[in-house]
C-alpha cells in the first residue's frame, strides 16, 4: 500500500513551521501511543506513521528532500535510521522528554550538574592592525565571580554540610501524574541539586562563590581578524556550590588603519605619483605592515589605477607560516597649481604631442566620430 503524504499524516500544510509540526505530532502521539491503547494494532500503526512523518519533517535537510522528491528521497534506506520511522532510541526519548518531561517516569541525571555551571562571559578587545600582524600578549581585567575560599565552594559554613532536600528527597526531580503519563521535572526548591543549605556560609550566603575583580594574561595569535572570537575555557564565572566554571569569550575588534585596507589576509593601499613619474617611470619606496620598506619600479607609461603585487607582504594566516600579499595601486595626481614656467612647458608638450602618445584617446575619438557619422 502506498505511503500517505507526511503532511496529511500530521494534518498540516507545507508552510507549517517547526513549532506547528511538533504540536501536531504531540497531539497524535498522545492519542495513539501503544501504552495508552494496549492491544490496538490500528492505534499502534497510526503512532508509527506519525512518528515516521515527524522524523522527516522535523529535520530541516530531510524535509527539504521530501518536499523536492517525496517518499522517493528515502527509498532503499536513504535518510532512515531505524526505530520508529527513522528515530534512534535516544531521539525517540528526547522527543517525549521535550513534550512531557521525563517520559515514562524514567530518571535522568542530565542537567543536574549543568544547573550549577557558571555563566559565560564576554570581553571586547580592541587592537591595532600592527598588533594583529605581530600577535601580542595582554593583561585584561574584568569583574566576575570566583569560588568562595571560606566554604571552598560548598555553600555551607565551615564544619557544616548540605542536607538532603526535604521536597524531593534528594533526587533533584519531582514526579507528577498527568493522565496516563508521569511527568518528571526539576525540583523547584533545590533547583535540581538534591540538597539544601540550612547553614549558609556568611561570606557568600550559601552560593559558594562571590564577586571579585580578576586579571589574566591572554595571547592574541598572529593574523587575527576583526570579529574573531577566542574561547578561554573555564575562565568565566565560577559555578555555584562546586559547579564547573563558565568560559570567557574574547571578541576581537581590529581598528581601521590610516594606510592599509585589509581583505582576509591581503592588504591594499593607494600610492600617489606625479604625471611626470607615471609618464617617464620611476622607483618608489613604500611602507610595509611589519614596519619596514619595499621598493617598486614604476615603468614608463604607467596608467592611473595600475596595481602592483608584493607577494608575502600581507597579513599572516592564523596557525600557518605563510602570509597574504600586499597590493599597491598607483594613483596619478594632476597638479592643481601651476607656475608660469610649468604652463609654458606643458603648452610646448601639447604642441609636439602626437596621437601615438595617447592610444586610448585616439581610440575614443574614433568611436565618437563613428557615432556622430551614424
Amino acid at each position: 500500500m502506498a505511503k500517505r503524504d507526511y503532511y496529511d499524516v500530521l494534518g498540516i500544510n507545507k508552510s507549517a513551521n517547526s513549532d506547528e509540526i511538533k504540536s501536531a505530532y504531540r497531539k497524535l502521539a498522545v492519542k495513539y501511543h501503544p501504552d495508552k491503547n494496549p492491544g490496538d494494532k490500528k492505534a499502534e500503526e497510526k503512532f508509527k506513521e506519525a512518528s515516521e512523518a515527524y522524523g522527516i519533517l522535523s529535520d530541516k535537510s530531510k524535509k527539504e528532500n521530501y518536499d523536492n522528491f517525496g517518499h522517493a528521497a528515502f527509498e532503499n534506506g536513504g535518510g532512515q535510521r531505524g526505530g520508529f520511522g527513522g528515530f534512534t532510541g535516544a531521539d525517540f526519548s528526547d522527543i517525549f522528554e521535550d513534550f512531557f518531561g521525563e517520559f515514562g517516569g524514567r530518571g535522568s541525571s542530565r542537567g543536574r550538574s549543568s544547573n550549577n555551571r557558571g555563566s559565560d562571559l564576554r570581553y571586547d578587545l580592541s587592537i591595532t592592525l600592527e598588533e594583529a600582524y605581530k600577535g601580542k600578549k595582554q593583561d585584561i581585567k574584568f569583574s566576575t565571580s570566583e569560588r568562595c575560599d571560606t566554604c571552598k565552594g560548598d555553600g555551607s559554613k565551615p564544619g557544616y554540610s548540605a542536607d538532603r532536600c526535604s521536597y524531593c528527597g534528594g533526587n533533584g526531580k519531582i514526579r507528577s501524574s498527568q493522565g496516563f503519563f508521569t511527568v518528571q521535572q526539576t525540583c523547584p526548591q533545590c533547583n535540581g541539586n538534591g540538597e539544601e543549605i540550612n547553614n549558609p556560609c556568611n561570606d557568600c550566603n550559601g552560593r559558594g562563590k562571590r564577586q571579585a575583580s580578576k586579571r589574566i594574561s591572554v595571547t592574541i595569535p598572529k593574523g587575527v581578524d576583526d570579529g574573531t572570537r577566542i574561547r578561554l575555557a573555564g575562565k568565566g564565572e565560577a559555578g555555584s556550590r562546586g559547579g564547573t566554571s563558565g568560559d570567557l569569550y574574547l571578541f576581537i575588534n581590529v581598528q581601521s588603519h590610516d594606510l592599509f585596507k585589509r581583505s582576509d589576509e591581503n592588504l591594499f593601499f593607494e600610492f600617489p605619483i606625479s604625471i611626470a613619474d607615471a609618464a617617464l617611470g620611476t622607483t618608489i619606496e613604500i611602507p610595509t605592515i611589519d614596519g619596514g620598506k619595499a621598493k617598486i619600479k614604476i615603468p614608463d607609461g604607467t596608467q592611473n589605477g595600475k596595481q602592483f603585487r608584493l607577494k608575502g607582504k600581507g597579513m599572516p594566516f592564523m596557525r600557518r607560516g605563510d602570509h597574504g600579499d600586499l597590493y599597491v595601486q598607483v594613483k596619478t595626481e594632476v597638479p592643481i597649481y601651476l607656475n608660469k614656467k610649468q604652463k609654458e612647458l606643458l603648452e610646448q608638450f601639447r604642441k609636439i604631442e602626437n596621437e601615438k602618445s595617447n592610444p586610448s584617446i585616439k581610440k575614443f575619438f574614433q568611436k565618437a566620430k563613428s557615432f556622430w557619422k551614424n
